[in-house]
This record gives C-alpha cells, structure tokens and sequence, in this order.
C-alpha cells in the first residue's frame, strides 16, 4: 500500500494530528472504530493507526479490543498531577508572602522530578547583602537540599541506597552529606522533628529549612523551603515553616490521622 501524504509530515505536524485524535476521543464517552476516529479527525486510517498505536503503547490511550479505542488512564494520572501542582502553588502563595514578611528572607516551592527538585514557585528576599538564586525551573540534587531530603525520606530507607549508587551523592561543598550512613542518620533527625534542614550543603553560605506539603491522599507533593545566608538563620524558623507547610497541606485537603489517645 502507498504511504499516505500524512506519514511523512513533520514532528509538529504529527502532535498536531495527536491532539485531534485525542480531542475526538474525549467528545466520545464510548470507544470508537479506527474508521470513526480517523473520520471524525480528518485523518488517513493509516496516519491515525500510526498515532494511536504509539500514544497505546505509552498508555495515553487504550486499546479497548482490535480496532477499537478509547482516551487512556495515564491521561487522568497526568491530569491529577498537574492539577494537584497548580492547586498548590495558588494556595502556596499566600502563606509564602506571609513567611517572606515574617522572616525577610528567601520562600520556595518545589516539587520532585527524578532524582532532583524543581522549584516552581518562589518569594525573593529584598535584602542585597546577600544574593540567593532559587530561579523558578532551578534544578538541585536531592541529596544536598532540604527539600530535597523530605523526597528521599519520603521513599523509604530501603531505597535510599538506590538513589546513592545512581547519583554517587556528588558533594557540592565540604558540607555535602556524600556517604548513605550520614544521610540515613540524617533523614532519621528529619523524620524525628518534622521538618528538613541543609546546613551549607549545596551552596556555602546558605541554610536553608523546609517542611513538606502533602495531598488529601497524604502523599508528599511539594516542600516548602526558606533558605537564608548561614548566619541570619534561626532556630524558630523550623517549626515555623512546617506550620506553614501544614496550612498549604489542610488547604489542599489534607488531613493528618488522629494520634492515639488524643479526644
């Protein structure tokens, strides 16, 4: 059979055609024929097959029997993720403006992806004595960061080796906790009091605190962080933002259980 006009468009082109295929299916609850699809998209059967066996193949879309499809369920993951993201960070900055008038310093919101944080939403400190760059889409090592530590402690002991012999816990200051033992004693200390600290570690000169955000499922989504020059920082700012951490947590819908004993 000839290849159609369709098969040889550009990249572009073809995510174009993706995001019809995509659109037909979600105005159609029940599954559709390739025939339908590729009609209703304005598309060649076989530029549509083409498409819609790889977005099956990466789960964005289900092949309900032979020739029959319909929007799959990594969609409804990817959506719950992004709206869990851009809810937090609407409810986030409030209280962050809040933290930044109470302490005068640096507040970030960030999120994990793959062995690194991203920060996604941040309050800069207006004094400039003392220049921290937290640039909304900065990437850091998880090892090396307070937030960062929330993530790994959050995954469990068990593969916090894991994530040593992937990354070789690269030290980025003289500070850096670069073996498996210090970071496991030191996720432990975070695990205790409820919130993380890093002192120097990424950068020298700067602490930072962080406390970590969590859904209506308690799952750990995001960390909220503030992050100073090493000798503005104070001892009160722990609990403080894991306060504020809890109030971004509540608004969210999280619930923390009932302890025991407690009325």
């Amino acid at each position: 059979m000839a290849t159609s006009k369709d098969d040889q468009k550009s990249p572009i082109q073809v995510i174009e055609r993706m995001m019809k295929l995509l659109d037909v299916l979600a105005e159609h609850p029940e599954p559709l024929g390739l025939k339908q699809v590729a009609q209703y998209a304005g598309l060649h059967p076989s530029t549509a097959h083409r498409i819609l066996a790889a977005m099956s193949a990466d789960r964005l879309v289900d092949r309900v029997e032979p020739g029959s499809y319909r929007l799959g369920m990594r969609l409804l993951e990817l959506g719950n993720l992004v709206k869990s993201r851009i809810s937090v960070r609407e409810l986030a900055l409030p209280v962050m403006r809040e933290l930044h008038a109470q302490t005068g310093e640096t507040v970030n919101l960030s999120v994990r992806h793959d062995d690194e944080i991203v920060y996604v939403e941040r309050t800069s400190a207006g004094r400039a004595a003392m220049r921290i760059v937290h640039a909304i889409g900065t990437r850091a090592p998880l090892h090396c960061t307070a937030a960062g530590k929330l993530f790994l402690l959050e995954e469990g002991f068990a593969k916090l080796r894991d994530y040593a012999k992937r990354t070789g816990l690269a030290p980025h200051t003289k500070n850096t906790l670069s073996s498996a033992a210090l970071l496991e004693r030191d996720l432990e200390r975070i695990q205790r009091q409820g919130y993380a600290t890093d002192n120097e570690e990424a950068e020298i000169g700067v602490r930072c605190v962080a406390a970590g955000v969590r859904d209506d499922g308690g799952h750990l989504i995001a960390a909220l962080s503030l992050s100073t020059p090493a000798d503005r920082m104070k001892a009160t700012w722990g609990p403080l933002i894991k306060e504020a951490a809890e109030r971004i947590s509540h608004g969210v819908g999280h619930r923390p259980a009932a302890r025991i004993g407690t009325a």
